[in-house]
Parts: C-alpha cells; sequence; structure tokens
C-alpha cells in the first residue's frame, strides 16, 4: 500500500568468522524423497520454532552417506549461522521479494521485514517478506534447494562458492532438496511448506485499485466506466479511506454510510469487492475493536506489562499480539460481520509490522516495534523477543485473517492479500511486490521480481502495474500493462496525489490498448486458471523463467525480462529488444484483433507441441468464457500436440469432491490432415452445459488454420502448402 518513509537503522552483519568454533550436526535424516534435514548440536526449538513448515516432517531413514550437501553450523556471540559450500557452475536464484537480477549469484539480501517504498536496487536487499531460501541449478539442469528454518533476523549471500545465512539469533534447522531439474526442487518445496489455496476465478482477472476512491460515489463511477467502455475488469479496491477515522473494521460514516448496498451494486455489475485491514488498533476507549481486544488482553506489551504503542495512519495504536493463539482466534472473529457487508476479499497491508517513528532520533528509529518487545507466545510457539518474531508477524496476521475469512464464509474460497509475509505464508495469502514507483527501472524490476517470489513458493503475485508512487506517463502505462496481464495477480493502483491511472486515464489511443491487452488477459483465462490448479497441486509457478523451457541450455540462465506463462506460453515484452528464447518451435500467436499491430503489446509465442486452452472476450468471470472454447494447437516436429483444461464452478470447494473436470486434448498429424479430440476426462462436472462449442486454431510455420466441432467429436484440420 502506502509508505511511512521510515528510514530504518540496522544492525550490521558480518561474514562468518573463520575461528568461529563449528557446530557438528546432531542429527541428519531423511524426510521425503531427496529431502535431508539438518538438526546442528544444541538446536532448541523453543528458541527457533519453525513457522515456515507446513508441519513437522517425519524421518524415514537417515540421509544418504553419498550425500555431498552438507551444511556447517557456526554461532559467534550468540547469534548462529549456516554455510553451505558448493562447487562447479552452479546458478543461484531465490530469496523471495527482492530487486536486482533474476540470477543470484554475488548477491545479498537483509531479512528483515521492512516498509520501504518506491525502493531503489540497493534498498531493494531488504524489502516486505523474508524468504531464507536459495535454490542452484547446475550445469546438468539437476538442482538443490535450501530452506533455513528460521525467522530469526538474518542476512543472506548467495556467492558462487558458498551460501551463507547469518541471524542474529540461536540455532535453527536445514532443509536440503536435490532433485533431477528445479521444477522438481519446487515441489519439493511445497512437500514442506504447502501451496496455495485454490483461488476464486475472480481474483484471476483484473483488479483496479487506488489510495483511495474517496467515496461509493466514485466507486460506482468507477464500475460503471469499465461497462461502459467495455474494459474488462472484475474487482474494485477500497483502500483506508473508506475507514471511520482509519479505524479497522469499520466505515465512514458520510462517505461510505451503507457499504452493503454498495456491494450489492458491483455484484449486479459482475465485480467483486476487496477492502482494507491493517494490524494497527487504534488506542480510543470509546471504540468497539479496542474495547474488545483490551478486554481480552490480547495486545503486544512492553516488558514493563504496558501495552506497546506505535504511531500509523489512525495516530497511537495498539496491536494484536498474533504469537498467542487467543489472539488470532479474536482476530479471526473480527471478520464475520465486517464480510456480511457483502465483501469479497481482504487487504493485508503495514503489517511488517510498520510504524512511524519519525518523531525520534534518527539514529533510534527502527520503524517498527524495538527489537527486545517481548510476545507471549502460547500453543506451539514459545515466548520470544520482536527479534524472532517481526519477520514472521504478517504471516501469523494472515494466517488469523485467513480463518476468520473461512470461518465466515466457509462455502467460498478466501482471497487474502499481504503486504508482509515469511517463507511458507503462501498457504494464506497472495501477495504483490509493494509499494513500487512510476517509472522504467520499476517496470523493469517487475518481471525478474515476481519471478523470484514464484521460485521462493509463492506463485500467486504482481507489481502495481503501472507505479504506485508517482505520476504515470501513458507510454510507461502501455508498456507495463501490455506485458503485466500476464502476471499471476494483475492490479492497477495509484497513490494519492498522482494522476489517475485507470485504463482510460489516458486519452483514447492508450485507452484502446489497455483494452486490447486486457482483451488477452480474459481470453487466456482459461489457460490460466488451469495453471493454478496445477500449482494449488504441485507448488510449480505460474510465472516462469525462460530456463524452465531448456534447464540445461545455460544462455537462458539469467534472461530476466522474456518469461513464460506455465511451459506452453512464451512472453516477450514489447521493450525487450534481445532476449534470450529458447529453442525449438515457438509460433507467434494472435489473440485478439489489433494485438499485433500495436506497439505496446508483449509478443506471445505457443511452443511446439501444446495445446492451449482459451476463451471468448468477457467483460468479468461473472460470464461464461466458454461460448465457445478454443483450442490454440502448435505441433511439434513429430506433428503431435498436447494440452489440458481444467475447469469448475470457479468458487467454492465442490472440486474437492469431485465437481471439476480435467480434459486432456492431443492432436496428431496424418500426411497433411491434423486431427484434435478429447483424448481423456477426468472428474464428474458435466462440461457440455458450458461449453458451447469448440473452435480450433491452428498456428503452423506462420499460418492459423481454423475449424470448429464440438468437446466430445474428433476434429480435422487440413494444412495446405
Amino acid at each position: 500500500m502506502k509508505s511511512l518513509k521510515l528510514i530504518l537503522a540496522l544492525a550490521i552483519f558480518c561474514f562468518l568468522d573463520i575461528n568461529a568454533k563449528n557446530i557438528p550436526i546432531q542429527k541428519s535424516s531423511l524426510v521425503g524423497k531427496k529431502i535431508v534435514e539438518f538438526i546442528p548440536t544444541g538446536f532448541d526449538q523453543s528458541k527457533t520454532p519453525s513457522l515456515i513448515l507446513q508441519k513437522e516432517p517425519v524421518s524415514i531413514g537417515s540421509a544418504p552417506k553419498s550425500w555431498s550437501l552438507i551444511p556447517e553450523f557456526t554461532v559467534k556471540e550468540n547469534k548462529a549461522s549456516a554455510t553451505l559450500k558448493i562447487a562447479g557452475d552452479i546458478s543461484l536464484y531465490g530469496g523471495g521479494e527482492v530487486t536486482g537480477p533474476l540470477l543470484r549469484n554475488g548477491q545479498h539480501i537483509k531479512l528483515w521485514n521492512t516498509d520501504t517504498g518506491a525502493y531503489s536496487v540497493e534498498q531493494g536487499k531488504r524489502l516486505y517478506q523474508s524468504h531464507p531460501w536459495v535454490m542452484g541449478v547446475r550445469k546438468d539442469g539437476s538442482a538443490f534447494g535450501i530452506i533455513f528454518d528460521t525467522s530469526w533476523k538474518s542476512e543472506l549471500y548467495t556467492n558462487s562458492t558458498e551460501i551463507v545465512l547469518n541471524t542474529e539469533g540461536a540455532l535453527f534447522r536445514v532443509f536440503i532438496i536435490d532433485r533431477e531439474s528445479p521444477q522438481a526442487v519446487l515441489k519439493g518445496l511445497s512437500e514442506l511448506t504447502g501451496t496455495i489455496k485454490m483461488p476464486p476465478r475472480w481474483a484471476l482477472g483484473y483488479h483496479q485499485c487506488r489510495f483511495s476512491y474517496d467515496s461509493e460515489t466514485r466507486v460506482r463511477q468507477i464500475a460503471d466506466t469499465f461497462r461502459i467502455k467495455k474494459i474488462p475488469c472484475d474487482v474494485v479496491w477500497m483502500d483506508i479511506d473508506y475507514m471511520e477515522g482509519y479505524r479497522v473494521f469499520t466505515f465512514n460514516k458520510d462517505r461510505f454510510s451503507n457499504p452493503k448496498a454498495l456491494n450489492d451494486y458491483l455484484h449486479q455489475k459482475g465485480f467483486k469487492s476487496v477492502y482494507m485491514i491493517d494490524p494497527g488498533v487504534k488506542v480510543d476507549p470509546n471504540y468497539g475493536v479496542y474495547q474488545s481486544g483490551s478486554a481480552k488482553n490480547i495486545w503486544v506489551r512492553k516488558a514493563n506489562g504496558d501495552e506497546y504503542h506505535g504511531k500509523v495512519w489512525p495516530g497511537d495504536c495498539t496491536f494484536p499480539d498474533f504469537t498467542q493463539p487467543e489472539a488470532r482466534k479474536w482476530w479471526s472473529g473480527l471478520y464475520k460481520d465486517f464480510l456480511a457487508k457483502g465483501i469479497d476479499g481482504v487487504w493485508n497491508d503495514m503489517n511488517e509490522p510498520a510504524i512511524n517513528d519519525s518523531e525520534l532520533p534518527e539514529s533510534q528509529r527502527l520503524g517498527t516495534m524495538p527489537y527486545d518487545t517481548p510476545h507471549k507466545g502460547g500453543g506451539t510457539l514459545p515466548a520470544g523477543p520482536h527479534l524472532l518474531y517481526h519477520n514472521a508477524f504478517g504471516r501469523l496476521m494472515v494466517q488469523a485473517s485467513s480463518e476468520g475469512i473461512m470461518a465466515a464464509n466457509p462455502d467460498k474460497r478466501p482471497f487474502l492479500l499481504t503486504r508482509a509475509n515469511l517463507l511458507g505464508g503462501q498457504r494464506y495469502a497472495a501477495t504483490w511486490t509493494g509499494d513500487n514507483y512510476a517509472g522504467w527501472d520499476h517496470l523493469k524490476l517487475s518481471i525478474p521480481m515476481s519471478i523470484t517470489l514464484g521460485l521462493s513458493g509463492q506463485p500467486f503475485n504482481g507489481p502495481d502495474i503501472g507505479g504506485f508512487l508517482g505520476n504515470t506517463e501513458p507510454d510507461l502505462w502501455g508498456n507495463w500493462l501490455g506485458f503485466g496481464v500476464f502476471f499471476p495477480f494483475v492490479r492497477g493502483h495509484a497513490c494519492a496525489g498522482t494522476n489517475n491511472k485507470e485504463p482510460w486515464a489516458y486519452g483514447e489511443a492508450m485507452e484502446n490498448t489497455s483494452r486490447i491487452a486486457l482483451e488477452r488477459r480474459y481470453r487466456l483465462l482459461p489457460y490460466i486458471y488451469t495453471l493454478f490448479h496445477e500449482s494449488s497441486q504441485s507448488g510449480l509457478p505460474v510465472m516462469n523463467p525462460v530456463f524452465f523451457a531448456d534447464p540445461k541450455d545455460l544462455k537462458l540462465r539469467n534472461e530476466q525480462e522474456a518469461f513464460l506463462l506455465g511451459e506452453n506460453l512464451l512472453v516477450i515484452p514489447a521493450f525487450s529488444k534481445n532476449p534470450a528464447l529458447p529453442s525449438g518451435i515457438w509460433e507467434e500467436l494472435s489473440l485478439v484483433n489489433g494485438d499485433l499491430s500495436d506497439k505496446y503489446q508483449a509478443k506471445l509465442k505457443i511452443k511446439g507441441g501444446s495445446i492451449i486452452p482459451a476463451g471468448k472476450i468477457i467483460q468479468s468471470t461473472t460470464e461464461n468464457s466458454f461460448a465457445p472454447l478454443t483450442l490454440l494447437v502448435c505441433l511439434d516436429n513429430q506433428g503431435k500436440a498436447e494440452g489440458q483444461l481444467y475447469t469448475d464452478a470457479g468458487d467454492g470447494w465442490e472440486f474437492k469432491q469431485g465437481g471439476y473436470s480435467l480434459m486432456h486434448f492431443t492432436a496428431k498429424r496424418n500426411g497433411n490432415v491434423v486431427n484434435i479430440r478429447l483424448a481423456d476426462k477426468k472428474g464428474a462436472r458435466n462440461v457440455e452445459k458450458d461449453i458451447k462449442g469448440v473452435n480450433i486454431e491452428l498456428i503452423y510455420k506462420g499460418k492459423t488454420y481454423k475449424t470448429s466441432g464440438t468437446i466430445n467429436g474428433n476434429m480435422q484440420i487440413e494444412l495446405k502448402n
């Protein structure tokens, strides 16, 4: 959301002292297929609880004697570190939300969640989330991943000869995954940390936001304009100005006096709504949320027992101690009445937690709670200082929020967006890359940032398209949206005091460019929805680096402008002049009228051997994409192709009881005739009621051949010389 412009004073970390005593490994065990757990002698889970793992793994045997990836643990001045020596030509990736290059060799980052608005590349070494995770890819395409299972304040070095995590806390465990490919390593990461929940289909459409749309009237105008201009959109967002004096779980009596009626209006127009909720609760004895939390004694308190107060948007705030099960349960319960107003999704922001301490001398500013602020813990979490729990504060908050949203609307899939999180927090919330700036540097940074998040277990992510801070020029908007519509999460956003950044705000020509870009997104929703289903099952990213097309091709390892959507669609932004592209058959793809001639649109290429499902142009996901379904076909060198389409109700949990359809399509060339058919179908959903015919578009040697048929029929196309 918005930055408090805080200047943080961070401790200076040191490299491992070569004279520091090495801590022997007490235990190493095999916890899964090529996953080894290393536990150093002296490890105490009451000092370093796991907030990363989905659950405690079960050992199935000792580590193989041939295992070569063995970390070394050290402790110096009560600060634990781990080092993994590596040899050979290894490409390093990961680290979660960071700026800088996709290839992380020779990089270091600070793992201390921080409100860092308009971050530069250097400032981006410390952003809103912490992912103590590195993936290495060898020359032969095999790969390994390393989880440093700690939330202590840390610094991560990814050098070409060693990977080092220095902490300011106690000893921790290390998990190492070693498998045949980077994709297999990411599946191993999900085995330990979990996957995203299958999102509602509407969450994959376009989202429009501003800090802030200042009234119900303005929100209706925004929604109406999308529909009048026939620009696809699914969601309108409410930033903090909908609240009464920035008090969370309230509504402004003048400007948002009837939120239920507003949400009903949006629903009638085919929109969903998402509302902001911050962790800071205004200190006000007449405020019901503060009264309720005080009665349950769930606030963070200082060592002397007084409530900890920090300044955020409402002024003095207190904060739930989310380490306490009672606090998380209380927070979850606040969502029932809130969501009963017809609210569809929730946005948790400022949850590093960010605190404005600018009144303090510069040397004393932390931008968050003092490091020694105690947290009570409870359940499986021990009591501990903020130095331990800071990086997990947002993660614990979104766990409580997610559970509250699920309890309030058990028949719906939750949508929750968070700014702060920890490795593994993808189980509870999607994310965006924070308060970026309206500039070409941030446009280009957005691609490796989102890819890296996907390579760190968080597939549901994206930037504020167009840039949040600063004014956005039309040319920048067109370029950014032209490829930004292919991010997993697609939202346009703008800060207070900046120019309007809706798709029609830049004149008629750019409005048409925006429409073309968003129509391309909506045509591909069947494919994107299928990718999200796969990700929810396997943990694989939705947005991938191009080296995933061939992990052995070294020239692809540092490409960070072009990217893959799934494995079958290559996206080349308009600004990219000489990207490194995978070899093989990649045919240029046109989805809507004008997308090949509009200079702002990303170039799309479909992989040989693939079938990509697409739909018709719709204005929102309340409409049927499959009237008709289109299958985009590109043959490989053997004249074959295949692809999948996953469908379900788009919301709810019926798919868990078989109420889905997973269709497998094949194409095969025989002479000059190509046969396309539905080869297999799983699931009990009756797709015939949704799919109103099938169009085939076969792209072959630069030409497009078309035919049509039915979902269960055998369709043929004749290729002409």
